[in-house]
């Protein structure tokens, strides 16, 4: 008997460790997108690089090993990202993050013709979610969301 409750004993101690560490004790990073450029393509896709300022709102330092990121428009998928970009950032600081992102053709169809059908001023709701990649137990998830104000055409609403 003394061996089993020494198994439940380290089970339940890696039970515990695991729940503690899913409870985040890492201040929150905040992100926020500050520049869209476009750059060559190939296909049926548009690539942009979508630059990202990463605030560290913690004491400590978040050390990085890529970033990945996910960019819907109007609640549907639109593009996605990757970077193996690595990196530190020191507690209570920020850096300028860059990451390539891809889209289809045919969402920027879709996306396109989701627009000329509204009657409304031309306003796009955005959301990005990413994970910048942790090195050993590190790194970090994080969202923005917002809403894009489109240029009008002139003698448009």
């Amino acid at each position: 008997m003394p061996i089993m409750y020494r198994y439940l004993s380290i089970g339940l101690l890696a039970v515990l460790l695991a729940g503690c560490a899913s409870l985040g004790l890492r201040e929150q990073i905040r992100v926020t997108v500050v520049g869209l450029e476009p750059i060559p393509g190939q296909g049926l896709e548009a690539r942009f690089v979508v630059k990202l300022r990463v605030q560290n709102h913690s004491d400590s330092t978040l050390d990085f090993n890529g970033v990945s990121v996910d960019l819907d428009l109007a609640g549907k998928g639109f593009g996605s990202g990757v970077s193996n970009q690595q990196g530190s950032i020191a507690g209570f600081s920020e850096t300028l993050i860059t990451v390539p992102v891809s889209v289809s053709a045919f969402n920027i169809v879709r996306q396109f013709l989701a627009l000329t059908a509204s009657r409304e001023e031309p306003k796009i709701q955005y959301e990005l979610r990413g994970r910048l990649g942790g090195i050993g137990l590190g790194g970090a998830r994080f969202s923005s969301q917002g809403e894009l104000t489109l240029p009008q055409s002139p003698g448009g609403k």
